[in-house]
């Protein structure tokens, strides 16, 4: 159950990537990298809030410092994947392999996805002993 909500915020998530990718690179002319760069870091804040409200809704917190912890978690994470992932396989499957833009999107998003759950799952929505522990 927790994993189809985590995918339906995570299709969300490349709908909103791709349409940023789109609007980057033909309306403002960014490169591929950079524009991989700034709609990554939007998906992460997207993603992020819904997973807080809707994903692991029932791992509740207790204050701002809590969500501020979670946040930084969350893109310690979940961001460092998501954009060094993103860049380096954007970089090998547009520029090296020339594979479309949209194809190498998804193909870094499912990628990327499958490691993500696992290190929200386990660290960033944590209820453990060792998540009270740095939160207090």
């Amino acid at each position: 159950m927790r994993f189809g909500r985590f995918s339906l915020v995570g299709l969300l998530g490349a709908v909103l990537q791709l349409a940023l990718l789109e609007l980057l690179t033909k309306s403002l002319g960014l490169p591929i990298v950079a524009a991989t760069l700034v709609a990554v870091e939007l998906t992460l804040l997207h993603n992020f809030l819904w997973h807080q409200r809707f994903t692991w809704r029932d791992r509740k917190i207790t204050g701002l410092r809590q969500a501020g912890i979670r946040l930084w978690r969350f893109h310690l994470a979940n961001g460092a994947v998501s954009l060094c992932g993103n860049i380096l396989l954007m970089y090998c499957f547009v520029e090296r392999l020339k594979i479309s833009m949209v194809g190498s999107t998804l193909g870094a998003i499912v990628l990327c996805a499958l490691v993500n759950f696992q290190l929200a799952d386990r660290w960033v929505y944590a209820t453990s002993p060792a998540f009270r522990k740095t939160s207090r």
